[in-house]
């Protein structure tokens, strides 16, 4: 049987990391609505635009029962008085560097936000742990694999880009503090999340913006690329139903294909839409809710990238039940009306 969290209404707090982000924002937005009492934390860090994130979090903060820390977690010390002082029931750490490209040019960021903040949680939560803690991880673990779709329990030894390493190392350091202090860890590795407030790095936003300039676009491997596209609020939804499917060491009823630790309160798991979407089907959904045409760039695969995504998403089903896969045409119609709205296009 899947363990389950016995905190009540009035008790459930939880630390967001990353609140100020794109997922973090949204994640923090469902918590409060649901009655949870959310502390965020985040840097602002100017890997893009800052007002983007602080407009975000000034939402947040009209909430009373959202407490914003502008901190950053790779900080030795920051995390730890951080989860002296409040005890969180359930932590979600979304803070990172993000963005394959990225890495390759600025390789000590990732080292020092993925890595390092990520121990400085560890370390906080073998302090004071939490009921349970679930931290983020991406697609780009699964590097070139040509067993598609992905399956959480496939082979992730050989990564692309340093990005995808430093997550990778995340997982393997999460593992083991699961082990040595029993401590309830799920990892999510996501797949291309989308939507309203996204991230400005992010294709759907670059692409949208041009499209809407008249500017080309730089199309990747001649277009021939595929993603398994997940909108923001089906990734939020299982995100918060995850919560309280605390990893079991000795579960009564196993999970057929379970990512389970044989050793460790320790699972990982795909959330994603579980459809591979063609680039140039993504392009066409974004030219139809702008109503404009791309001019597209047509270039060779970039160093880092990986030519398709696609997440099985069976034992996150299995987990949570029935699923959210909401349309690329919906989705995208949803974030245009939003950019257009957010930058008076």
């Amino acid at each position: 049987m899947i363990a389950q969290m016995t905190t009540t209404a009035k008790e459930r707090l939880a630390l967001v990391t990353g609140s100020a982000g794109f997922i973090g924002f949204h994640l923090c937005q469902s918590l409060l609505a649901a009655g949870w009492r959310v502390i965020g934390i985040d840097n602002l860090s100017p890997y893009y635009d800052v007002k983007l994130k602080q407009d975000r979090q000034e939402i947040l903060t009209r909430n009373p029962r959202f407490s914003a820390i502008l901190g950053d977690i790779a900080d030795q010390g920051q995390m730890m008085d951080l989860f002296a002082a409040h005890r969180p029931q359930v932590v979600v750490h979304l803070a990172a560097q993000a963005g394959v490209r990225y890495s390759i040019d600025q390789p000590r960021s990732y080292l020092t936000a993925n890595i390092c903040g990520t121990f400085e949680l560890l370390e906080a939560a073998r302090a004071h742990p939490p009921a349970h803690m679930l931290l983020a991880s991406t697609s780009s673990v699964y590097g070139a694999s040509e067993s598609i779709p992905f399956v959480e329990t496939s082979q992730t030894d050989h990564p692309l880009s340093f990005y995808a390493a430093t997550k990778k190392a995340g997982e393997a350091m999460a593992h083991s503090y699961a082990h040595l202090y029993d401590l309830p860890i799920t990892m999510f590795r996501f797949f291309t999340v989308y939507g309203p407030w996204g991230r400005p790095d992010m294709a759907l936003h670059k692409f949208t913006k041009a499209i809407l300039q008249g500017s080309p676009i730089d199309v990747y491997n001649q277009g021939q690329m595929r993603r398994d596209f997940t909108y923001i609020d089906d990734l939020v939804s299982a995100i918060c139903r995850l919560m309280d499917v605390v990893p079991d060491t000795k579960p009564r009823q196993p999970i057929p294909g379970d990512s389970l630790s044989p050793i460790a309160p320790f699972r990982i798991v795909n959330i994603g839409n579980s459809v591979a979407v063609p680039l140039m089907e993504f392009i066409a959904a974004i030219e139809l809710a702008t109503g404009r045409k791309a001019v597209c760039n047509m270039l060779p695969m970039q160093a880092g990238d990986v030519p398709q995504t696609w997440a099985d998403a069976s034992l996150l089903q299995a987990l949570i039940g029935d699923l959210s896969h909401s349309q690329i045409k919906d989705g995208i119609a949803q974030f245009v009306a939003w950019y257009r709205d957010y930058y008076r296009h």
